[in-house]
């Protein structure tokens, strides 16, 4: 859902962004609030898009929205979900969740952890350590 749930300021940002080691530019605090006030599993094509259409946006570019998303999940601020080989979204919920994708119609909607159990899980390599677990269940709308 593309919906806006809360609106912050670009100082909230910055000081979010500071708080996970990200230098605040104005290009990735644009496209931080962006993704965070949508709180919607967007791509960064769609990212670039709604960035597009804003009326006060800094010269934002197509590489940058990828630079920028990709720093944002190396540090946490948001998941990079692989709904299949050819959509790459980014979460804002940060929180222990699972997905259901529909193949049909492209949707991804979050499912609660405690919902879902996993089990059987296999030995780990040595000297690795469990970080964690993302289901994706995939169904399809009949035609």
């Amino acid at each position: 859902m593309d919906m806006q749930l809360k609106q912050f300021t670009n100082a909230e940002i910055s000081d979010l962004l500071v708080r996970h080691d990200i230098n605040p530019t104005p290009q990735r605090v644009v496209v931080t609030r962006v993704i965070l006030e949508r709180c919607a599993h967007l791509s960064a094509e769609d990212l670039f898009q709604i960035i597009e259409q804003m009326p006060d946006r800094p010269g934002v570019s197509l590489a940058t929205v990828y630079n920028t998303l990709g720093l944002l999940a190396q540090k946490g601020v948001v998941r990079e979900v692989i709904a299949d080989s050819s959509k790459v979204v980014y979460d804002p919920n940060t929180s222990a969740h699972h997905h259901v994708y529909n193949v049909t119609t492209g949707e991804l909607f979050d499912v609660d952890a405690h919902l879902m159990q996993v089990t059987g899980m296999p030995s780990l390599p040595p000297g690795t350590s469990l970080e964690g677990v993302d289901v994706i269940v995939r169904v399809r709308t009949p035609s």
